[in-house]
């Protein structure tokens, strides 16, 4: 852990397990194939300004993340290894900050490969690492804003000071192009209870306004052009996104307050039996400024999100590079003290939950088939699971000398869950999947037609137009459809005969609908029975041919 090559081996395994996977299953839906469809908008249409789902206005975020991702695509090709490498780059950035940064608090090699082992190995990060949406962009730069802030606090140089403030505004200005205000939020409720308990506000007042300067900057000529192109932009975003979502009673994901408490457990996998030790032995050195500030970095947001009206799981994921570096510190302390009881308990309670799992496994594949006549993706997930057994079970009984096995059990795992999921999850979650067997022809096909915003979104995606006809479903498209330009994109049951009708007389109608209950049953039989049609889990795909109804 204290080679020179420490840093180059964490990155190739970055490489490994974060990039050889992504392009190994479908899109989930709905997240994957919104924003893989809203980024090739603006490929298609060459508007970078102002975000557009299925050719919609949708101004739930701003445009930076979908930036990336349509450069991904431009780079990589529109697949899926293209929409989803943003995330994976975002992840391993992430990675390296984790070193970087325990690296300059406690100068020490074999703790800052630890911190950045067990960061990179957590489950949720690693399965976010291969999950196109914006929250490992947005993780990246609340990242980037505390290491910057810390790199800049503990400089002695005048020149070295200047540049991690400025650093702190990119990323600052960066962050909210990509997800809004709160990447000017966070750093704040963790920079100025630090400065003030250290007694070094002056330093704020002084240097803080340098990043005021650059966030600004950053994030100006994109406020200017989206509100000049869209004047409505900015206060749908500000009180939809922000404050009905903080505060509105009738907040989307609405949750208790102790939400998040027993999530922070489960993200710690495969390193949750270190939680209590670690966490005891920061409160108990918490005077230390570095500790001092890990604690505030980690307890601040999560008492801000608790506070929230509106949760989800992934709005934590910034506090848990601050998490990875106190477990790192505390297991490199346990390793020099030659301690390896805690290490021994982690082992045997993931041993004991990946046995769980695969005796599940086995109990249900025998009594009611999760696999029907799938070995390949059979064979997937038993390799990803009795890999995560044998990593532990190593742990378990060698715990000093084979401290890092979890981490690669966990690697392994999660690269290989997603494409060992039977066919019936992949079927009703993954519809891209199924659009694509069926590509030819839906793409000779001359109207598109869908009731569902996931399956609308793949069809979009797969055959590069967005013009879908929704059929019987609004959802988050709810403001975009109320524009009079995009009133023509709705199709009500009472209207889905005459429009079909119309659309016949141009052309051939392709028709994706997902089947989930009777509501949908009754869609389904509106419309002409006299086209091609194919199913597969809860998703129907119909080709009507051209003529009259």
């Amino acid at each position: 852990m204290s080679k020179p090559w420490a840093l180059p081996l964490l990155l190739g395994l970055c490489l490994l397990a974060y990039l050889l996977p992504l392009g190994s299953h479908g899109l989930w839906i709905p997240d994957e194939t919104r924003y893989a469809q809203i980024s090739q908008d603006m490929l298609l249409s060459g508007n970078w300004v102002s975000p557009h789902f299925m050719s919609l206005r949708y101004f739930e975020k701003p445009a930076a993340g979908y930036w990336m991702i349509a450069v991904s695509q431009a780079v990589f090709g529109q697949n899926l290894f293209g929409v989803r490498f943003a995330s994976a780059l975002s992840t391993g950035m992430s990675v390296l900050l984790c070193y970087l940064i325990a690296r300059r608090m406690w100068n020490e090699p074999r703790k800052s490969f630890a911190c950045a082992l067990l960061y990179m190995s957590l489950t949720v990060i690693a399965g976010s690492a291969g999950y196109a949406n914006l929250d490992p962009q947005f993780t990246f730069w609340v990242n980037l804003s505390l290491v910057a802030l810390w790199f800049a606090l503990e400089s002695v140089g005048r020149t070295q000071r200047l540049i991690g403030w400025a650093v702190l505004g990119l990323a600052c200005g960066m962050g909210f192009l990509t997800k809004g205000f709160l990447a000017w939020l966070l750093p704040v409720l963790i920079a100025l209870p630090w400065m003030v308990w250290q007694k070094r506000w002056r330093e704020l007042l002084i240097y803080g306004p340098l990043a005021i300067v650059v966030a600004i900057a950053v994030s100006l000529p994109w406020a200017l052009a989206v509100h000049a192109q869209e004047p409505d932009y900015w206060r749908f975003f500000f009180w939809h996104e922000h404050i009905r979502r903080f505060a509105g009673d009738d907040a989307q994901h609405d949750a208790p307050w102790w939400f998040y408490l027993p999530l922070l457990v489960a993200f710690s996998l495969p390193w949750a039996a270190l939680l209590p030790s670690a966490l005891r032995q920061a409160w108990q050195t918490r005077r230390q400024a570095s500790i001092g500030f890990l604690l505030l970095w980690l307890l601040m947001p999560l008492l801000f999100f608790s506070l929230s009206k509106g949760k989800l799981p992934s709005y934590i994921l910034p506090c848990l590079l601050p998490l990875s570096l106190l477990l790192g510190h505390a297991l490199a302390d346990r390793l020099q003290l030659k301690q390896g009881r805690v290490l021994g308990i982690n082992g045997l309670m993931n041993l004991m939950l990946g046995l769980i799992t695969l005796l599940a496994l086995v109990y249900l594949q025998l009594k009611k088939p999760l696999y029907d006549h799938e070995p390949h993706n059979l064979v997937l997930m038993l390799i990803g699971l009795i890999g995560w057994i044998m990593a532990n079970l190593l742990q378990a009984f060698r715990p000093l000398q084979c401290w890092a096995a979890p981490a690669f059990g966990s690697l392994l795992l999660i690269g290989l869950l997603p494409a060992g999921l039977p066919k019936s999850v992949v079927a009703n979650k993954m519809p891209d999947q199924f659009i694509l067997e069926h590509l030819q022809e839906l793409g000779q096909t001359d109207n598109l037609l869908s009731n569902d915003l996931g399956a609308a979104s793949a069809l979009a995606w797969r055959l590069k137009r967005p013009n879908v006809a929704l059929y019987n479903t609004i959802g988050e498209l709810k403001y975009g459809l109320a524009y009079p330009d995009g009133i023509q994109q709705r199709v009500d049951p009472k209207q889905v005969q005459q429009w079909m009708r119309e659309a016949r007389q141009s052309g051939s109608v392709g028709v994706v609908m997902r089947v989930k209950g009777d509501e949908e049953l009754q869609e389904i039989e509106r419309l002409p029975k006299d086209g091609k049609r194919y199913e597969q889990g809860n998703l129907v795909i119909l080709i009507i041919p051209q003529g009259a109804s």
